[in-house]
């Protein structure tokens, strides 16, 4: 049935765009990414919004296909499940580890019931578009629409005649934390916290939010719920509510524990509307309920739904596209919303946010940032927000370097306020220098590379960034069982090609500073992944302490996300040739310009690719460094957007990573990517669509817009025959950012091979 209203709301959509002149954001599919492990939502949200409010349909039922508390899972919403059990606030989009997706509302009829497991249901007539979600609750025939401010949320749900009841639960959500307060303040009003964290299983990385929580209609009756744990005995002879649900009607003051919620009850006309309007805040229960009545001083539902459509027209329409289809339109003006999830704002109205690591309040007069996942979006996230919101981008790049002032380290996998360790590197180098070598220096870079250089440098026991740096720096790799291995298992190798990729944007950003010394050395420090090459595997292969190779190896041991010594989440051929920063040297390794390609290509021909994950994403690129191979690139990456894009629930072909893989679709559909991280350069392709204009930002980028046209021999030739930039002959296939810019119009001609 969801499938079949999934293509009906789709054929809806489709008659709309004859009827109407198309907006970038009526091709926004939220459903797109939903199943297929991507582990992002249909929920309303804006453009890096801290407040998102998203159907919550993974427990409760063994209707699921997918349930948070079988198995590891990550997402609030999964497209093939059927029992929805609330709608939750303030989500992740796109990660790889379990958190936030709490205080979950919900709305119901007949005789008041607690229990998730009972009060959930089935659903139908999903439909969702920027900012707005709604859905029926079959089980009671109520609708339930939802939408969003930066701070707040507001949803309407439409009642049957009769006793109806709006919940909300704080004892269950998606993270793995416990524990929460309710409090009554009114009779339409309450407030409370629940705590939240243990990201990817860091057990002190906990963060409280703070709500208040607003009906528009007076109940005719509320109180709490909360669980009680089982007894035996004679405890239990005398307790009625032994290991049950226990409502509390005559209770007003506050309430804590694990399994609690509160209820109100309504006495329902036929057709009445009762809208539920909620602030959050990461500070303090004051500043949620300002978030609120800042945001939203009235209820106003469709006035609410309006703004965050605008809002996101505002930040779509920075990309103007002709020629293509209307699918390939979907895909694509999807993924750049999806972009613009993460990071998400971290202060208040008030300017307020958590300081990171150090238990402080700290006021901020800009944007401050959270939801930093750098392990992957330094790869191309960071580089798309620099070209497309260069304003975002710096104070995203003030925020990390707020952090680093705030407890002396730069952020690496940051999550509101606090740091989660998840995976490994020194992220933080290549996405600042990577900032500042394209223009954008409106930040204390001094005090950057203070932080970069204390980073590279530091022993291990001193050292939280590389814990493993004494080997590193000594020998110039990570052996096998430096570093205490995780659940992932030993990741030496993913750990040194890291720092290697680090330290070479460190050496750029240092020649740009006049730090010639430390120029040298860097670069010099991250050429030794040579170290790492195995003539008889040809691939890079784990080391032993002794600068022996492990044996036994098998290069494609690890594919799959299954553990193999040395690599984190991939196998040999999955990071072998992530040395973006000298793919000529590591082509001389392998015997040459003919051999690295012959290499490569085996790659995509023997199914070693994983377009999923983040370390071999660029390879596709790699090609276009070698004359008269550049045909390659036009052709894989044309052939993976095909295959692995789509404008369906399974349009993304892993975990989205907070936008990475978005990301990596629109630059390839654009027709340029940034394949070494912390260079400024972009690899050339053949564009998806016939014209895009980037309407740049005149107070970053004074010449105004930048113009890709595509010229095309027939309407599927992929192959670049000659190019110009700024009307002048281009011979290249990479080109400098400011060669980009000041160009202002590339023209590709292509045709077929």
């Amino acid at each position: 049935m969801k499938v079949r209203t999934f293509l009906v709301i789709t054929s809806m959509t489709m008659m709309c765009m004859l009827t109407h002149a198309q907006q970038p954001v009526d091709y926004v599919d939220p459903f797109i990414g939903t199943t297929n492990f991507s582990v992002c939502n249909p929920g309303a949200v804006l453009p890096h919004g801290m407040m998102s409010v998203v159907p919550f349909n993974v427990m409760g039922s063994d209707l699921n296909e997918q349930d948070k508390d079988a198995r590891w899972w990550s997402a609030p919403y999964e497209y093939n499940n059927k029992y929805m059990t609330g709608f939750a606030h303030g989500t992740l989009s796109g990660v790889g580890c379990p958190e936030m997706g709490t205080l979950l509302t919900m709305a119901t009829s007949g005789p008041l019931n607690v229990d998730y497991r009972s009060y959930g249901t089935t659903y139908r007539n999903e439909q969702a578009t920027p900012g707005y979600y709604s859905v029926e609750l079959e089980k009671y025939g109520i609708r339930a629409e939802l939408s969003a401010t930066l701070r707040s949320s507001i949803e309407r749900y439409t009642f049957k005649k009769g006793e109806g009841h709006i919940l909300l639960n704080i004892g269950d959500g998606l993270t793995n934390e416990v524990g929460g307060m309710i409090k009554k303040v009114s009779e339409t009003e309450i407030e409370g916290m629940r705590l939240l964290g243990t990201f990817c299983y860091n057990a002190q990385a906990v963060f409280p939010v703070y709500f208040v929580m607003r009906v528009s209609k007076k109940p005719d009756a509320c109180g709490y719920w909360k669980k009680q744990p089982p007894m035996t005995g004679v405890k239990a002879a005398w307790d009625s509510d032994n290991g049950k649900y226990k409502l509390y009607t005559s209770y007003h003051k506050e309430m804590a524990g694990n399994e609690i919620g509160y209820f109100f009850n309504f006495d329902c006309e036929d057709g009445e509307q009762i809208e539920v309007q909620m602030g959050i805040s990461f500070v303090s229960i004051a500043n949620a309920r300002e978030n609120l009545e800042k945001e939203q001083p009235t209820f106003a539902f469709e006035d609410t739904r309006k703004k965050a459509r605008d809002a996101w027209e505002k930040t779509l329409e920075t990309i103007t596209v002709e020629g293509g289809t209307e699918k390939q339109k979907r895909i694509f003006y999807t993924a750049l919303y999806h972009t613009q999830l993460h990071p998400n704002i971290l202060q208040d109205v008030n300017g307020q946010y958590p300081e990171m690591e150090n238990g402080k309040i700290g006021t901020t007069n800009g944007n401050r940032y959270t939801v930093f996942s750098l392990w992957d979006t330094y790869r191309n996230l960071h580089q798309l927000e620099t070209l497309l919101y260069p304003e975002k981008q710096t104070d995203m790049v003030r925020s990390m370097i707020s952090m680093y002032k705030e407890w002396g380290w730069m952020p690496k996998w940051e999550l509101y306020g606090r740091e989660t360790w998840t995976m490994e590197g020194d992220p933080s180098i290549p996405v600042i220098t990577d900032t500042y070598l394209k223009g954008l220096r409106d930040f204390d870079i001094n005090t950057a590379y203070e932080a970069f250089r204390r980073s590279a440098t530091l022993p291990g026991k001193e050292n939280k960034m590389r814990p493993d740096n004494d080997p590193y720096l000594e020998k110039g790799y990570v052996p096998i069982g430096t570093y205490a291995a995780d659940a992932s298992g030993d990741n030496s190798v993913s750990h040194a090609l890291e720092y290697y990729i680090a330290d070479h944007a460190l050496s750029s950003l240092a020649e740009a500073l006049g730090k010639k010394a430390d120029a040298k050395r860097f670069r010099e420090q991250s050429l030794r992944y040579k170290k790492y090459y195995s003539k008889e595997d040809g691939t890079l292969r784990p080391l032993m302490q002794d600068g022996t190779f492990l044996t036994p190896f098998n290069p494609k041991d690890g594919a799959d996300f299954s553990n193999a010594p040395g690599f984190h989440e991939g196998s040999a051929w999955n990071y072998t040739f992530y040395v973006p920063h000298d793919i000529y040297g590591l082509a001389r390794l392998m015997g040459g310009n003919k051999a690295f390609v012959s290499k490569l290509q085996r790659v995509f021909d023997e199914g070693l690719y994983d377009p999923a994950n983040e370390p071999d994403i660029a390879y596709p690129y790699l090609f276009s460094y070698f004359k008269g191979e550049e045909w390659r690139t036009q052709k894989i990456v044309g052939e993976l957007l095909e295959k692995h894009y789509k404008d369906t629930p399974d349009g993304i072909p892993g975990n989205d990573d907070c936008g990475t893989m978005s990301a990596w679709a629109i630059f390839s559909m654009i027709g340029l990517y940034p394949d070494c991280p912390g260079s400024p350069y972009y690899t050339l392709t053949t564009p998806t669509f016939d014209k895009i204009t980037i309407h740049l930002d005149r107070r970053y980028y004074p010449g105004g817009d930048l113009v890709i046209e595509t010229q095309r021999a027939e309407n599927d030739a992929r192959y670049i025959k000659s190019m110009t930039l700024g009307g002048k002959a281009l011979k290249k296939f990479r080109i400098s950012h400011e060669e980009l810019i000041k160009g202002k119009t590339l023209r590709i001609y292509s045709g077929t091979r």
